[in-house]
């Protein structure tokens, strides 16, 4: 079975040195909280994660979720487990106090969301969908709507779902069908099927409540015609407790390549009786908190499969042995050298840790800018915070998801033909993974996203409030000699990201296609300079540290060496990429179907 040690260390790097959140006067509820407690806090997740969930990923991907007549049970443990997850109160750390949450920020949050992905991501996505949920609710729904569902969706004794894909439309939700019709007293009747639904069934809570997308009779057509509710699995009584059964049901459960332990339900909703969250026909306004929630935490899948991933790659590349160095013996007491002696097997394992530490830090100023973004005192600051959060929401989700794919795909090469066996959990990943590509808004659609509405349609606006942090870090450190190599990575890439907006920018005027055939690339661009900022300020961190007189002075040259691989290896694709949308956007928009 694989093991797993909490990067418990990183994260005190990235929260105390790098972020310095506990000086954030400016944040409220931010002074609540210290290093002590913000450690004591990871610490109690890491152990709860390694001991209690981490035992029942391989058992849960094996056994499945079973559907009985009409009921969904999850894999054996599961069970228990959510159980003892909700009486440690693991669900309620960054929920509104008012409702019986603990208040944290969502920078803290974000990883103890990781360490819980990355030991065990399907059961971890129970209570990540009823934090969606509690945010779409929190954020849209009425005073009478927060008291009735709230409280038990902090404390997870309900959980919740997101009820959008229909069999005829996926990403396109202006084609969707099911109904709602008023039944009086404030409900509505819900009928129609969707699909793909996580955690749409199961037995690990008495009450699940579903937020459904449905279009009124009266409802405009397209987008600006769907509307939100909330439904219940079973309806709620006046005093809160649990009534009679509400008429919708699991009808399968799909068969999946991964996250097995994750039930992903066909549910039917035949005028099962729901509430409206928000106004009628703004649904789609609401839905988008809970999908901006969830795409924060599905970037931070890929970020935390990736890394349980490379630390189980790392052990066994240092006890397999097999051949001898190139440049010559290395273990002369062993029969062969250990495989970690191998360029290729060196390349493969500190291209992973150079990205999982990279995309670490992006995680937390990710969570951070949204923590701004709510918490601010100065309503301007807690707007350009905002704006840069949607920014790179598209990064967090599809950069990060697509690069921890391929680390982990790397990570199950290191093991050779075992990381093909099953018993090594290598596989798995792999197979877990590969979804946080495609739900939560396709990557190609996170591209377009990025290039069309973040980049494109504000004139550039947030792109240039981060450009403009970058050079004004590139100008405060231009005169550091051991900043140098750093710096010289982060201003190459920045100048290709400029670039290849540039390019978009006037040639998508000509030739609107273009937006499609470059959005990918460019995608990737920018996520590979916003790690190369963020390893730039890890080196600068880390330098500052050792100035300092440091006791672990191993850790941070570790960082400084990373920060160095990072921009020799990573930084530089910007080039390639560049060109590649420059050589081929235009030529991809000519081809005719015969061409294919």
């Amino acid at each position: 079975m694989p093991t797993y040690q909490a990067p418990l260390r990183d994260y005190q790097f990235v929260l105390n040195e790098l972020l310095n959140i506990y000086e954030e006067s400016e944040l409220q509820g931010f002074d609540e909280i210290d290093a002590d407690l913000g450690d004591a806090i990871l610490q109690g997740v890491a152990d709860f994660a390694t001991e209690i969930m981490l035992p029942l990923n391989s058992s849960g991907d094996v056994e499945g979720c079973k559907l009985l007549d009409g009921h969904v049970i999850a894999p054996k443990g599961f069970k228990e487990a959510y159980q003892q997850y909700v009486d440690n109160g693991w669900g309620t750390l960054t929920c509104d106090p008012e409702f019986g949450g603990q208040g944290l920020p969502e920078v803290i949050g974000v990883f103890a969301t990781e360490m819980k992905t990355a030991t065990n991501m399907a059961f971890a996505m129970y209570p990540g969908l009823t934090h969606g949920a509690y945010a779409a609710i929190h954020a849209h729904g009425s005073d009478a709507l927060k008291q009735k569902y709230l409280e038990k969706l902090v404390t997870g004794e309900w959980t919740g779902t997101m009820n959008l894909t229909e069999s005829h439309a996926g990403t396109d939700l202006a084609l969707l069908r099911t109904k709602a019709v008023d039944a009086g007293e404030g409900f509505f009747a819900i009928s129609g099927e969707k699909i793909f639904i996580s955690s749409g069934d199961h037995d690990l809570a008495e009450n699940i409540i579903h937020l459904v997308l449905a279009r009124l009779p009266d409802a405009p057509a397209g987008v600006k015609g769907i509307s939100l509710f909330a439904v219940p699995k079973y309806l709620v009584n006046d005093d809160g407790s649990i009534g009679d059964a509400n008429k919708l049901c699991a009808t399968g459960l799909e068969h999946k390549m991964g996250i097995h332990g994750n039930s992903t339900c066909v549910m039917n909703f035949d005028g099962a009786l729901g509430e409206l969250v928000g106004e009628p026909h703004q649904g789609l306004r609401a839905m988008f908190t809970m999908m901006n929630q969830a795409r924060l935490g599905v970037g931070v899948q890929g970020l935390g499969v990736s890394e349980i991933a490379y630390q189980n790659a790392l052990i066994y590349a240092k006890g397999r042995i097999q051949g001898r160095g190139l440049s010559g013996v290395k273990a002369p007491e062993m029969a062969a050298d250990p495989i970690l002696v191998h360029g290729d097997v060196r390349r493969m394992l500190m291209s992973q840790k150079a990205f999982n530490e990279g995309a670490r830090a992006m995680m937390g100023q990710q969570a951070l800018w949204l923590d701004k973004a709510e918490r601010h005192s100065n309503p301007e600051k807690a707007k350009e915070a905002s704006k840069l959060a949607a920014l790179f929401t598209p990064i967090v989700k599809g950069f990060v998801t697509d690069r921890g794919f391929n680390a982990c795909v790397d990570a199950q090469q290191v093991f050779g033909g075992h990381g093909y066996i099953h018993e090594w959990g290598m596989e798995q990943f792999v197979r877990d993974i590969r979804i946080a590509m495609i739900y939560e808004g396709t990557n190609g659609v996170q591209a377009l996203d990025l290039v069309g509405r973040k980049i494109l349609s504000d004139k550039g606006a947030a792109l240039m409030s981060w450009s403009g942090l970058v050079k004004q870090f590139i100008g405060e450190n231009m005169g550091n000699d051991q900043m140098k190599p750093y710096i010289a990575g982060l201003m190459d890439a920045s100048g290709d990201l400029e670039k290849a907006t540039q390019f978009i920018a006037t040639n998508a005027e000509k030739n609107p296609d273009i937006l499609g055939a470059a959005s990918m690339p460019y995608m990737q661009i920018l996520g590979i300079t916003a790690l190369a900022w963020m390893w730039a300020r890890i080196a600068s961190t880390a330098i500052l540290a050792l100035e300092n007189g440091t006791t672990e002075i191993e850790f941070y040259q570790g960082k400084l060496k990373t920060a160095t691989f990072y921009m020799n290896y990573w930084a530089v694709q910007t080039r390639s990429l560049r060109k590649q949308i420059e050589a081929s956007s235009e030529q991809l928009t000519q081809f005719s179907e015969a061409d294919f």
